[in-house]
């Protein structure tokens, strides 16, 4: 039962081919799977999924879109993650911060690197740290020079979006560990 609901989820990993230990084979495996979960990201950052919450002035939302991109970081590597979050960002990119596409292609390829040698919750959580200095720069970088809001406000504006973003880095962390532990249990791999 599980495994076949897998494969209802994720079309992409239906192992059908007459040849499936072929270098290219893995590379297009690797490269659908990557797409999916980028659009999986672009969907989850969509309202009524996202959740729209006003900080100050400053529109944001709640969201799970971090979790594909973890799960393709973790499953299919750091260069996976790195494309599932730079297309994952587009979305978000064109309504709020131009830069996010850089921060989720970071997450993506971060949370491939830790899950070398940790296991998917940790490798989330440690993602998320090597992120977070380019969010609050980047963020800053927009309010100030961009919107030419006060520094003092930025701040302001600032500080919750980044509790908001760790609180949802931990929230994906642990529904990555609980969906990877399935997946692979599935025996789905790359």
């Amino acid at each position: 039962m599980e495994v076949k609901l897998l494969y209802l989820v994720l079309p992409s990993l239906a192992f059908v081919t007459p040849n499936p230990g072929e270098p290219n084979f893995m590379k297009v495996k690797i490269l659908t799977f990557a797409a999916l979960m980028a659009a999986l990201t672009n969907i989850l950052s969509v309202p009524p999924i996202a959740i729209p919450v006003t900080v100050g002035t400053f529109e944001t939302s709640i969201h799970l879109s971090q979790l594909p991109i973890f799960v393709s970081g973790i499953l299919a590597g750091p260069a996976a993650g790195l494309i599932t979050g730079a297309v994952g960002g587009l979305y978000m990119s064109f309504l709020r911060i131009p830069f996010i596409i850089g921060g989720l292609a970071i997450l993506g390829y971060a949370s491939g690197l830790f899950a070398k040698k940790l296991r998917p919750f940790f490798s989330g959580i440690l993602a998320w740290c090597v992120q977070a200095p380019y969010v609050v720069i980047t963020d800053y970088v927009w309010f100030t020079l961009f919107l030419q809001r006060p520094q003092t406000v930025v701040w302001i504006i600032v500080i919750p979006i980044m509790i908001k973003l760790t609180i949802e880095a931990i929230v994906c962390s642990v529904l990555a560990e609980i969906l990877i532990h399935f997946i692979k249990r599935a025996r789905i791999s790359f």
